[in-house]
Formats: structure tokens, C-alpha cells, sequence
């Protein structure tokens, strides 16, 4: 069986909850032991598929087509462990697999109540696959005390207690604000969050104190004494010029030490930390830099396209250069804004939904093409391409989006991306409907595409002819269009094994030009890049003339 840390949150907890817990998640690793992460989410949505990228940030999809927290990308890029579905869940998830389990008649008419009913469902959550790694970390989204949380702290408590002894800690993230009229800092949130947590039945082994400034020995003594941990589990986090740093970070200051010491492993494996010493050099001794604009919808948050900045990160990375990427409202790029994109030695064009900011984005396209500047375009960015070349060079002047008809709620274009209605998964041919409900009806998850042989796509992966990489779109490049647009210049070099479904576009005439359907961003890894983004770095560089 998985011995279990549960992750909680205090006083602004969420300055690193997630990254505290990727973290340790790779410490662990480097002790040779396997994990898994889950994160337990206490907001009403069945899944954040259907909320706003301004309300939630990414919606990160997994192999299997779950649509999960951002959070989620932390721990894969921290531990190369894929997620899976098992390994989000949200209240609106368990009240709702609770109610389908009423309607079946599986409570035999009981009286359903949060406590055995939803505990019980939150349990049986935290179970799946406990027996196929030595750890198993799961965090609680938002902070001790939100009534919205309740449930899950309470099937905390049940579990630990339900569980042999010793085979479950408690790990609680709190902030050491500093008052600067002062000069001190002020340990009675995190003592009062403890007591927040001590209240209903749960007590940490150890503290994770986030500080922007030293904290003195008198201050940790201070804290283990009010908060009943003992002192060495009292671990300092303080603020980082980059997020890799945090497994060397959180290293030095013992957290994986303390964790093992409370599950009483000693002797513990030694650290092998060499993967995280080598992402630290190649971040800190870059060889220059190369400036990518990303030309996307919901610049004004970029925790929108986190998966993204992380994966152009990485990209430098394998390229040992540091890469600067300039956030570019679409929007202001419509009519005559394509010069605001001057400078920059590649641009990006990643995914969104909506009609909003559109046409920036095939300006942002035909700027790339004709000034031959490096592109990348992801989901939309690649069916924003296909729309300007049929524009500009397919003789399609009216070329456009079905999303953008249905939005308006009548016919302005000739659709060159229609809304998808059928595609094979698996052994099974899926099939929706415009009208259908907007929660988890996108082709979702990992999906196959056949390159063509010499295309530079297949190049980039190293002249492989099958990738698999995640889906997460609703519409789709009309293939019927491709002889057309083939004789214009650009190459479909990428499809479906059934042949039907465009994956990848490139200009077989342009230094880098490639649009792809999926989203190689989310399998991105600082110590395993996705080729896609390594390759178009080098790109950058080419044309910036690093190289």
C-alpha cells in the first residue's frame, strides 16, 4: 500500500501549493521511491472544462482525455508521471457521482448525506491505485476553514484514522507575511491556520512556511512550539528566480528529510539530484536570448498558457538560451497592428475558443509567412493559418470558421474549420452534435497522427512518421479543402490513421512554418522538451542570428 501526504493550504496558500507539492514529488524520485499527485479541487464544476481561462487559468487535458487543473502540468513536468483521470476531482464531480449512484438505486432508498455518503465517495477517490506506488501525494485546493472544503477535510480525517498507523501525514503550506513598519515577521496566521486545522481534526507533521525574508532560528522555534511540530519539520520557502529551483530548494532546507522522518524511513535513500543540477545550468548559463511573441486571447492572465511559457522555457533549455516571451493581445493586432510584431525572432499562436481576436491572429499569420519569421501554431493557431492561406493564397477571400457562424448565429464565411461530428477513438467512432452540452464533448486526450515522410514535421521528431500528442478542440480544419490549399502552397504533412482529420500544416518553402492540431505543449518537460518547441527555439535562434 501507497503511504499518503495530504498537501493543505493556509493563510494564501496558494503562493506555491502546487509547486511545494511537484517538489516534493521529485525529491521523493530522487530517493529512488515512485509517486503519484492528486489534487482535490473544492469548487461546484464538474470539471474546469467549462470555466473561463480568466476565472481558472489553463485547462490542462491528460492522456486519457481528462480535462483537470493547471496544476496537474506541474506534477507531470516535475516527475514525468502522466496523469490520469483518477487523479483530479472536484466537489461538483463527487456530488454528482453521488447522485447518479441515488438515482441507481445504489443507497437502497437511503437518506443521502454528505457524511457517510460523500466522505465515503471522496475515500474511495483517494484509494484508486494505492497499490501501485510507494507514495501518494494529494493536495487540497484552496485554504482550511473555506466551507467549500469541509468534505474533503473530514474524508481526510477519516481516511487517516481508517488506515494503519504511520501510513499518512499532513503537510500544511502557510505564509509568514513580513511587516515592514516593523521589521518582523508575524507567525500568529500560520499559528491560527493550525488551530483552524487542529479544529476539526487534523494536525501537521510538517509546516511549509512561505516567507519573503529569512526566518530566524527564534521564529522556527516559535512556530514548532505553538504549532506542535517538531522544529526540524518547520521548513522555510522563499521566493525563487524560476520555479525549477524549488526541488534543490526545498532540498536544502529538508523537506524530503522531514517527510521520510515522519513516516520514520531511516536510513533513507541518498538523493540522486543530478537531472535537477543539470535543468539549473542550462537555465543559469544561457547563451543568449531569443524574444517569441505569443499572439493569443487571454493574455491579460498567463497562467491562461501556462503549459506554454513552461514548454518555450524548456525549449530554451535544450538550446541553452534564454527565452523572452512578450504576451500579444490579438486583438490589437487587427487593422493595422502587424508591426507591433517587428523584432521578434518567432511567434506563437496558441489555442482558445471564440470568434474574439481572431483576425489578430491571421494577421499574426500572414506576418510569419511573409516576412518568413518562425511560427508556431497550436489548435487554433493552426486553423487561423489554414484560414489565411485560403484567404490570401487559395483565392478564398470569405474563408473562415463555422465556430464564428455559430457564434453569430448566421452564415458569413465558407468554412474552412467546421465543427468536428464523428472521429474514431480507439476501436469506437464518437460522434456529437452542435448543441450538445459544452462539458467534456471535445476530442479530449492523446490521438495519433501519420506524418509524412521528409516533411519537416517528421524532421522534428526525429524522422518519426507516427506522434502521439493531446487534444483539446471542438473544430477542425475541413479536409475536403486540402487539394486546394496544397496547390496554394501549404502542405497538409500530418493526418488521422483513417486519413480524414488534418493534424499538422507547414510551407515546405519557409525556413519554420508548422500549425498542429494538438497541444505538445502539455506533455513538455524541462528535462524531456517537446520536440516542437525545441525545434522552433532553434528556429528563433537561427533567425536571430544566435547560431
Amino acid at each position: 500500500m501507497a503511504r499518503y501526504i495530504f498537501i493543505t493550504g493556509g493563510v494564501v496558500s496558494s503562493l506555491g501549493k502546487g509547486l511545494a507539492s511537484a517538489a516534493l514529488g521529485a525529491l521523493l524520485q530522487a530517493r529512488g521511491f515512485t509517486v503519484r499527485l492528486r489534487k482535490l479541487d473544492p469548487y461546484l464544476n464538474v470539471d474546469p472544462g467549462t470555466m473561463s481561462p480568466f476565472e481558472h487559468g489553463e485547462v490542462f487535458v491528460t492522456d486519457d482525455g481528462a480535462e483537470t487543473d493547471l496544476d496537474l502540468g506541474h506534477y507531470e513536468r516535475f516527475t514525468g508521471v502522466a496523469a490520469r483521470r483518477t487523479d483530479s476531482i472536484s466537489s461538483g464531480r463527487v456530488y454528482s457521482n453521488v447522485l447518479e449512484k441515488e438515482r441507481r438505486g445504489e443507497y437502497l432508498g437511503k437518506t443521502i448525506q454528505v457524511i457517510p455518503h460523500v466522505t465515503n465517495e471522496i475515500k474511495d477517490f483517494l484509494a484508486i491505485g494505492d497499490d501501485e506506488v510507494d507514495f501518494m501525494l494529494c493536495e487540497i485546493g484552496g485554504t482550511v476553514g473555506d466551507i467549500e472544503g469541509l468534505p474533503f477535510f473530514e474524508a481526510i480525517r477519516q481516511f487517516t484514522h481508517e488506515r494503519p498507523r504511520g501510513e499518512c501525514i499532513l503537510m500544511h503550506l502557510t505564509l509568514l507575511p513580513y511587516l515592514a513598519a516593523s521589521g518582523e515577521l508575524k507567525t500568529k496566521p500560520t499559528q491560527h491556520s493550525v488551530k483552524e486545522l487542529q479544529s476539526i481534526g487534523l494536525a501537521p507533521d510538517v509546516l511549509v512556511c512561505r516567507s519573503e525574508h529569512p526566518i530566524p532560528e527564534k521564529e522556527r522555534a516559535k512556530i514548532a512550539l505553538f504549532c506542535n511540530v517538531r522544529p526540524d519539520s518547520v521548513i522555510p520557502a522563499y521566493d525563487l528566480k524560476t520555479i525549477y529551483e524549488a526541488p534543490m530548494a526545498y532540498h536544502r532546507a529538508g523537506l524530503d528529510r522531514a517527510v521520510l522522518d515522519a513516516f520514520a524511513i531511516s536510513p533513507a535513500p541518498r538523493p540522486d539530484l543530478s537531472r535537477w543540477e543539470d535543468v539549473m545550468d542550462r537555465l543559469y548559463n544561457a547563451e543568449g536570448q531569443v524574444n517569441i511573441a505569443i499572439v493569443g486571447k487571454y493574455t491579460q492572465l498567463e497562467d491562461a498558457y501556462k503549459s506554454i511559457s513552461e514548454a518555450l522555457t524548456h525549449g530554451g533549455m535544450a538550446n541553452k538560451v534564454r527565452v523572452k516571451a512578450d504576451w500579444v493581445d490579438s486583438e490589437q493586432l487587427e487593422g493595422e497592428g502587424a508591426h507591433l510584431l517587428d523584432g521578434y525572432h518567432g511567434i506563437i499562436v496558441p489555442g482558445g475558443f471564440g470568434e474574439r481576436g481572431t483576425e489578430g491572429m491571421v494577421t499574426a499569420a500572414r506576418y510569419a509567412r511573409e516576412k518568413k519569421v518562425p511560427y508556431l501554431g497550436i489548435c487554433l493557431g493552426m486553423q487561423m493559418a489554414v484560414i489565411e492561406a485560403a484567404r490570401n493564397l487559395a483565392q478564398m477571400p470569405d474563408a473562415g470558421s463555422e465556430e464564428f457562424d455559430h457564434e453569430a448565429g448566421k452564415t458569413r464565411f465558407t468554412p474552412v474549420v467546421y465543427h468536428l461530428k464523428e472521429w474514431v477513438q480507439g476501436n469506437y467512432t464518437v460522434q456529437r452534435k452542435v448543441g450538445d452540452d459544452k462539458g467534456g464533448t471535445m476530442r479530449l486526450g492523446a490521438y495519433t497522427a501519420v506524418l509524412a515522410e521528409g516533411s519537416r514535421i517528421s524532421d522534428v521528431y526525429g524522422g518519426a512518421l507516427e506522434i502521439e500528442d493531446r487534444h483539446r478542440h471542438r473544430y477542425e480544419v475541413d479536409g475536403t479543402y486540402r487539394v486546394q490549399l496544397e496547390e496554394a502552397g501549404l502542405r497538409f504533412s500530418g493526418m488521422s490513421p483513417d486519413g480524414k482529420l488534418p493534424e499538422v500544416v507547414e510551407y515546405p518553402d519557409h525556413p519554420w512554418f508548422i500549425g498542429v492540431q494538438s497541444h505538445p505543449e502539455l506533455k513538455s518537460k524541462p528535462f524531456a522538451p517537446a520536440p516542437l518547441f525545441a525545434g522552433f527555439v532553434r528556429a528563433a535562434m537561427e533567425e536571430g542570428r544566435l547560431v
